[in-house]
């Protein structure tokens, strides 16, 4: 293939990853050979409007790295069409654009929702489709879908904001039925443990509860098992493949996103000290939850071992991991035997067979008279 492929990126959004997306934009870019690729960069700010051109590229920079993208901005005025520079909203020709690759952590971004702009756009993109991405980001109706499937998970239950405001006091009382202390609370539709809190009494889970009721309507509690955190890092389409396992060894009390991003001190062990019958039941378990929820392109599955019996228990699946070159997901591949650049070129190919099968369905039907 003589001619280069372009390739939107497109990072930002509204959700509270939004700074998680920034890294994983500027690692990506960083990381496409100039010699296959020209790059779209469009960036969403928090407020939702959409910066393209030349003000992506400087939301970027202002963000991570004054001078990363330096050996882009030359080609910027270039690949965009030149109506684009009349407003940050301006209307995106996705006709010139070959694939895209959304690293939009969250909501507004990883749920389905610019999957189905991209999807009526018809233009490839990377990453798990529209019903993938939507089970993917509720954590209730995930578990669901896996619970089906027969797939071992920690208990849970789930309560709508309307509920606890209305009936509080039955929904603290039901957690500590079922539970007990600790457990764990979270916004049913979040990532990179935004929201999530470890409560240990009543005061506690109270606070824990109000909190992530600040980011979703849906709240979901889980029971707190002893564990080791292990994740799989799964690749492909109708075929996947899972990676090597790696474990977390959090510097906080849990991978909390101070934990994840922030402090620095937390451990990577690639690959993950497991019996060769555990390597390979997380790595089966990890290929079957991405096919669960039908997901194709990329997903990270993140696991529980008990410390007591040893029983693999599924956390959730994420279809759209961190996506630096020094995230669990990238290492994992890396530890594997495929490198970063290597990655990104095999995702953008995976969309585009992936968007050329679609293209082969019937999609009208005629009766004949």
């Amino acid at each position: 293939m003589g001619q280069k492929l372009r390739v939107a990126v497109l990072f930002g959004g509204k959700s509270g990853e939004h700074e998680v997306s920034l890294m994983s934009a500027a690692s990506l870019i960083r990381s496409m050979d100039p010699g296959k690729y020209e790059v779209f960069p469009i960036a969403i700010d928090k407020e939702g409007k959409w910066q393209v051109r030349e003000k992506a590229v400087a939301f970027l920079e202002d963000k991570v790295e004054r001078d990363l993208l330096d050996t882009i901005r030359k080609d910027v005025p270039s690949t965009l069409p030149a109506e684009a520079e009349k407003a940050a909203l301006a209307p995106l020709d996705f006709e010139t654009i070959d694939v895209v690759f959304p690293v939009l952590h969250g909501t507004y971004g990883e749920d389905g929702t610019v999957q189905g702009l991209l999807e009526l756009a018809q233009v490839p993109y990377v990453g798990a489709g529209v019903l993938a991405s939507a089970v993917g980001m509720d954590k209730v109706m995930m578990k669901k879908v896996f619970a089906q499937e027969g797939i071992p998970q920690v208990r849970f239950t789930h309560f709508l904001r309307h509920e606890m405001e209305a009936e509080f006091e039955r929904v603290v009382a039901e957690v500590e039925d079922t539970f007990g202390y600790p457990c764990f609370v979270k916004p049913a539709n979040l990532g990179s443990s935004v929201g999530v809190s470890k409560a240990k009494d009543r005061e506690s889970l109270i606070e824990a509860m109000k909190l992530a009721a600040r980011y979703d309507r849906k709240v979901i509690v889980e029971e707190f098992v002893p564990a080791r955190e292990v994740e799989v890092a799964v690749l492909g389409n109708d075929r996947p493949v899972a990676s090597v396992p790696g474990e977390i060894v959090s510097s906080n009390e849990f991978y909390d996103y101070r934990a994840k991003y922030i402090d620095g001190k937390s451990e990577m062990r690639i690959p993950a000290e497991l019996p060769k019958e555990k390597e390979e039941e997380v790595r089966r378990l990890a290929v079957k939850c991405f096919r669960a929820i039908d997901c194709s392109g990329l997903a990270r599955v993140d696991f529980f071992i008990r410390k007591d019996n040893h029983q693999v228990l599924v956390n959730e699946i994420n279809t759209m991991p961190g996506f630096t070159q020094f995230s669990m997901y990238a290492k994992l591949w890396e530890h594997t035997g495929l490198s970063y650049p290597e990655l990104v070129d095999r995702l953008i190919q995976l969309a585009i067979e992936r968007h050329r099968e679609k293209e082969q369905l019937v999609t009208t039907y005629e009766v004949d008279e």
